[in-house]
């Protein structure tokens, strides 16, 4: 089965740009309501995913004063700094349900890409079952 029926494309989901300065990723996070969200860079190719234990954590790690962390500093990172690369790998469009599958077990979506490595949206952990429960249920009861 081809993934691109899953897909809920990239005009449909929150996003960060890797350029994005630490407070502007903090607020955009916040106002989705998500605790991850695909990060992309100016030409919308795939970067990663941003969690939002990895900004309290990486903020942490630079500012080893918690009192010194103000606004105004967070102005001078970027999403960028703080991403961990390669943490969630993105699927190429051709991927099959089943390679799909296995890479949404640790995560809520699996980011998609085209060929071109651009971000061309998610595929939600939920959609990924239904679809596998669905399956099952079509399977005749004399095959078990």
């Amino acid at each position: 089965m081809n993934i691109a029926s899953f897909i809920l494309p990239k005009v449909e989901v929150s996003y960060l740009r890797d350029h994005m300065t630490i407070r502007q990723g903090l607020e955009k996070m916040r106002r989705s309501g998500y605790t991850a969200i695909p990060v992309i860079d100016r030409e919308d190719r795939y970067v990663g995913v941003i969690s939002e234990g990895d900004f309290l954590w990486r903020i942490i790690e630079r500012n080893s004063n918690l009192e010194d962390i103000t606004m105004k500093k967070l102005e001078d990172m970027t999403i960028r700094d703080l991403i961990q690369m390669g943490k969630v790998k993105p699927v190429c469009i051709d991927t099959n349900m089943e390679q799909l599958l296995g890479q949404a077990q640790n995560q809520n979506f699996v980011p998609v890409i085209d060929d071109r490595s651009v971000f061309i949206g998610i595929i939600t952990r939920s959609d990924i079952i239904k679809y596998f429960v669905k399956k099952q249920l079509e399977v005749p009861a004399a095959l078990y």
